[in-house]
């Protein structure tokens, strides 16, 4: 087996893996499947395979593509993700290879993280041995809210260019870090919103109906439910979100709303990881 960086002329065979090994693990524990097509597999490789900021690592054996990982460089976290393996090599090293590669490419980052999918022991298990620790256990939360907070004194609005240094500063002071690359891209393709209340920004959310790429932050935990009402109201789709279950308060309001839990994962860092001094919601990478 050898590794080597992604070529334009993979991203068919490592949309197909993406697509097989994911529905492999979905089948194996009776979960929904993060990409249940091969075109929505190969969707995702497209997209990561021509990011210039998202390095790749392809495992290629006897010619033929068996496995892929990524590492999203956009901000001073990076963060892994989607890693998959041709489901008939699964639990033959490819895995721990592939970690590796991205862990030494991302050596000088302030801090590598990503989220596993509770159920799957194996994965936890070799993120463990590879120096990850979980630092916030998650539950997938998805629909719509039964009614909608009334707005009180904070107002929701789309999020707009002159927003990106406020909610960067709102970020850090959160997390230790901020994410403003990566808000201003997702910014560019998806529905995000700012909750303001008088003048300043004391929440934000980018991507409120695709969980894999959004997150948010709020300065409290009523913020955070007015981020969420106001993005369902504005947006009017179903919310798709990760939810850190330590949250108890804003998990109960979720489950009062009739929104619902999919499914448990993990949160996981190696590196920096600061004590969250707000409310949040994590991406599939951090």
């Amino acid at each position: 087996m050898n590794l080597r960086q992604p070529k334009t002329e993979d991203i068919q065979e490592t949309g197909k893996i993406i697509y097989e090994a994911f529905r492999s693990i979905g089948e194996k524990h009776n979960f929904p499947i993060d990409f249940p097509t091969v075109e929505a597999g190969v969707g995702m490789a497209e997209l990561v395979i021509n990011d210039p900021k998202i390095y790749g690592v392809i495992a290629e054996e006897k010619g033929r593509i068996i496995g892929s990982n990524f590492l999203w460089e956009h901000d001073e976290i990076a963060g892994v993700g989607p890693i998959t393996i041709a489901p008939d090599l699964q639990s033959n090293g490819v895995g721990r290879k592939l970690m590796e590669d991205v862990i030494e490419h991302g050596k000088n980052a302030a801090g590598i993280r990503l989220v596993q999918a509770a159920f799957n022991s194996t994965s936890m298990s070799l993120y463990t041995s590879l120096g990850f620790e979980i630092v916030e256990p998650l539950v997938l939360i998805e629909g719509s809210p039964k009614e909608f907070d009334p707005e009180n004194d904070v107002r929701v609005r789309a999020i707009e260019e002159k927003d990106f240094e406020e909610t960067a500063a709102l970020c850090r002071k959160i997390h230790g870090i901020d994410r403003k690359n990566e808000v201003k891209q997702t910014a560019g393709q998806f529905q995000s919103f700012v909750a303001v209340r008088g003048d300043r920004i004391v929440g934000y959310i980018t991507a409120p109906d695709m969980w894999q790429l959004n997150h948010a932050v709020a300065e409290t935990t009523d913020d955070m439910k007015s981020v969420l009402s106001g993005a369902a109201r504005l947006s009017e789709r179903p919310l798709s979100f990760l939810l850190p279950t330590r949250q108890a308060e804003l998990f109960r309001w979720c489950l009062i709303k009739g929104m619902r839990v999919i499914q448990p994962l993990s949160l996981m860092a190696r590196g920096f990881y600061q004590e969250p001094k707000g409310s949040f919601l994590p991406s599939v990478l951090y």
